[in-house]
C-alpha cells in the first residue's frame, strides 16, 4: 500500500506538471489528461493512504478489524468521505477516458473541423460537469437509500457500500439505486470501445489510402489526420485497455454480488487491481509520448541540459555547430 501510495502521487504530480505547466500541453486533450491525473492523485493522497493506517494500526492491535465503522446514517466517519471518494474517481477516470475518445474521434474522423468542434472553453465545461456528475453520482445510494451504509471491509482492505439490512435489502428500493453503479460504468464502458472502434476503423482506411498514393500527392491532402493525431488515438485506446483490464475484476466481482455470492478474497483483489489503475496512466504516457518524456526530463533536468548546450560563438547551441567551431579554429591555428 505505501508503495502504491508513492507511485499514484510521484506519477500523477508529475503528469500534472507537464500537462499545466507548459503551454504546449495547454490543449484540450492535455486539459482531459490533467483532469485524469487529478481523479488518480485523490486516490494516492486519500484512499490508499487510510487503507494503509487501518491495516497498520490492525497489525499493532490497536484497532480491531472487524469493527463496524458506522451505524447511523448521519454520523461521520472517514469512510463517508474515503467511499464516495474512491467511487467519484473511478467514475472520473472513466468518464475522461470517454471524453478523451470522442476527442481523438473528433480529430480523425473531421481534422479540418477540430478546431470548431473541441474547444478548450467546451472541454473545461465538460471536465466540471463530469466531476460534479460523477460524484454526485457516488452520493445517490447515501441519499435516497436508508439501507446503504459505508464501512471498512476487512476483506477488501477498503471503504465499501453494505447494505444494512442484509438479506432483504435484495428486495428494497437500495438494491435498484446500488446497480445505478454498474449501469454507469458499463454503458460508458461499452460507448467507449464503440467509439474507438469507429476511430481505428478510419484510421486502417485511411492507412489504406496512404498505401495507394504516391507520397507527394498525399502529403497535398489535408483532410487527413496528421500522424501525430493518430499516435495520439492509439494511445488513448491503450489507456482504454489498461483501465477496462482493470475494473474487469471489479465487473465480475458485482456480478456475484448480484447473484448472492460473497467473495471476501476475490474482494480484496478486485479493488485493489483497480487501484493500480492510478498508476498506470504515467507509465503509458512515458512509453507512447516522446514530447511528455522530453518535458519530464526538462522538469527534472531542464537547467543542467541548458548549460550543457550552450557553446562559445554558437547561436544554435547544438554538438554539432560547437565541434565544427572547434575544428575551424584549430584549421587556422595549424595554418
Amino acid at each position: 500500500m505505501i508503495a502504491f501510495i508513492v507511485a499514484i502521487i510521484l506519477g500523477n504530480v508529475v503528469s500534472l506538471l507537464v500537462f499545466l505547466g507548459s503551454k504546449r500541453f495547454r490543449t484540450p486533450q492535455g486539459y482531459l489528461k490533467a483532469s485524469l491525473a487529478l481523479a488518480d492523485l485523490a486516490v494516492g493522497v486519500l484512499v490508499v493512504p487510510y487503507s494503509a493506517y487501518r491495516e497498520i494500526a490492525t497489525l499493532l492491535q490497536e484497532k480491531d478489524c472487524n469493527e463496524a465503522l458506522s451505524t447511523a446514517v448521519w454520523g461521520f466517519h472517514p469512510c463517508h468521505v474515503i467511499g464516495p471518494v474512491f467511487a467519484g474517481c473511478t467514475f472520473v477516470s472513466l468518464t475522461t477516458i470517454f471524453l478523451l475518445c470522442i476527442e481523438r474521434s473528433i480529430t480523425v474522423l473531421k481534422p479540418l473541423h477540430k478546431n470548431l468542434f473541441v474547444t478548450k472553453k467546451r472541454t473545461i465545461a465538460l471536465i466540471a460537469f463530469s466531476w460534479f456528475l460523477c460524484f454526485f453520482l457516488a452520493v445517490v445510494p447515501l441519499l435516497f437509500s436508508q439501507d446503504i451504509l459505508l464501512h471498512y471491509s476487512p476483506c477488501s482492505k477498503m471503504c465499501n457500500y453494505v447494505f444494512s439490512t442484509g438479506e432483504s435489502a435484495r428486495t428494497s428500493t437500495g438494491w435498484n439505486v446500488i446497480l445505478l453503479f454498474p449501469t454507469f460504468d458499463f454503458s460508458l464502458l461499452g460507448g467507449t470501445f464503440v467509439i474507438n472502434l469507429i476511430t481505428f476503423a478510419a484510421i486502417r482506411q485511411f492507412s489504406k489510402a496512404r498505401k495507394q498514393l504516391a507520397q507527394p500527392k498525399v502529403q497535398s491532402i489535408s483532410n487527413r489526420p496528421s500522424f501525430s493525431d493518430i499516435k495520439a488515438a492509439k494511445t488513448i485506446a491503450i489507456l482504454t485497455v489498461s483501465f477496462s483490464a482493470c475494473f474487469g475484476p471489479i465487473a465480475v466481482f458485482v456480478v456475484g454480488s448480484v447473484l448472492g455470492y460473497q467473495w471476501c478474497e476475490f474482494s480484496f483483489y478486485a479493488f485493489w487491481i483497480l487501484t493500480s489503475n492510478s498508476c498506470w496512466n504515467v507509465i503509458i504516457y512515458s512509453a507512447r509520448d516522446r514530447k511528455f518524456r522530453r518535458r519530464t526530463r526538462e522538469l527534472f533536468f531542464g537547467k543542467v541540459l541548458k548549460r550543457k548546450r550552450r557553446c562559445p560563438g554558437s547561436n544554435a547551441g547544438t554538438a554539432g555547430h560547437c565541434g565544427a567551431l572547434l575544428k575551424e579554429i584549430l584549421h587556422h591555428e595549424c595554418a
